[in-house]
């Protein structure tokens, strides 16, 4: 399942990139050519990992989602691989990965409308990841008019499901990179319901731009979020990680001055890092960084609680 054990603290910068393994490199070293966006969870001791593949823009743009498994975390087999023509997509995004409490299997797909700015999500569900292959997509955010909506991150409390989803307004043609983070819960996790922003950008700082939450740690009082962020549209694919720290009212708070996560090749990004927590102590990540040829790998890490 993917609830995770607490306490869990977030991550020290150093070990975060120098002790991490490469578990994927993307299919060549230009720019725009990526694998990433990863969303994982641990199973009965079996590790899962979705993730998006990428080419250059012209070329495919976001063309796949993967579901791969693995026993140490770190050499994964894939098992399903969901093209964008699956769904009419132009491009797909970061999926996420999640076992019901009733032990089902679902992956949240973020699907480009064809020839638009817009976004949705749609839902796979079958009884194995296996069965995802063949299962009937359904939209579970359809975004709007105005705005549309993608990379999901998606919790269950115990009680409730909760999402966080990036949303980007749609009002300026040339400026649908802008985002904040809206917060929705849900009963049965497929009928979602909009609770308000929970991060938007803060004015003239690194994340101005934009946010979106890429990994969030339901633990009360000590509830937090990594986050990407970024404060220009040139920054767009190549933002950094933040933190912000959470309130039972289901806002969150920036922390500090600047990223607390990049890479250390430019244009230094770091993202989408997504985080499991061990039943044994310590927890494992996932996130994509920039590489030194300007391509995005896909990297994890084991650290302490």
């Amino acid at each position: 399942m993917d609830d995770m054990p607490s306490p869990l603290s977030p991550p020290e910068p150093g070990p975060f990139w120098a002790g991490a393994d490469v578990v994927l490199a993307p299919e060549d070293a230009r720019p725009g050519a990526w694998v990433g966006g990863p969303s994982a969870l641990l199973d009965d001791g079996t590790w899962w990992l979705a993730y998006r593949l990428r080419l250059p823009v012209g070329e495919g743009r976001g063309h796949a989602n993967v579901v791969a498994r693995s026993t140490d975390g770190v050499a994964f087999t894939p098992v399903v691989e969901l093209g964008k023509a699956r769904f009419g997509a132009e491009s797909l995004e970061r999926p996420a990965l999640v076992r019901t409490p009733d032990g089902r299997w679902r992956l949240y797909v973020s699907c480009a409308t064809p020839g638009t700015k817009h976004w949705r999500v749609d839902l796979l569900e079958a009884a194995t990841v296996e069965g995802l292959a063949s299962a009937t997509p359904r939209t579970v955010l359809p975004g709007s008019a105005t705005a549309a909506v993608k990379d999901p991150v998606i919790r269950h409390d115990g009680d409730r499901w909760h999402l966080w989803a990036s949303v980007h307004p749609l009002d300026d043609p040339d400026a649908t990179d802008r985002m904040t983070t809206e917060h929705a819960t849900s009963p049965d996790g497929v009928a979602w319901t909009w609770q308000g922003t929970a991060l938007a950008g803060t004015p003239g700082a690194w994340d101005a731009r934009g946010v979106r939450f890429a990994a969030v740690v339901l633990d009360g009082p000590r509830t937090w979020a990594l986050y990407d962020g970024r404060a220009t549209a040139e920054e767009n694919f190549e933002e950094r990680t933040g933190l912000a720290t959470g309130t039972p009212d289901g806002s969150f708070t920036a922390v500090g001055d600047g990223p607390l996560l990049q890479s250390p090749h430019p244009p230094h990004g770091l993202r989408y890092a997504d985080v499991v927590g061990l039943p044994g102590g310590g927890a494992r990540w996932f996130y994509e960084a920039t590489r030194a040829d300007g391509g995005h790998e896909l990297r994890t890490v084991l650290l302490p609680g």
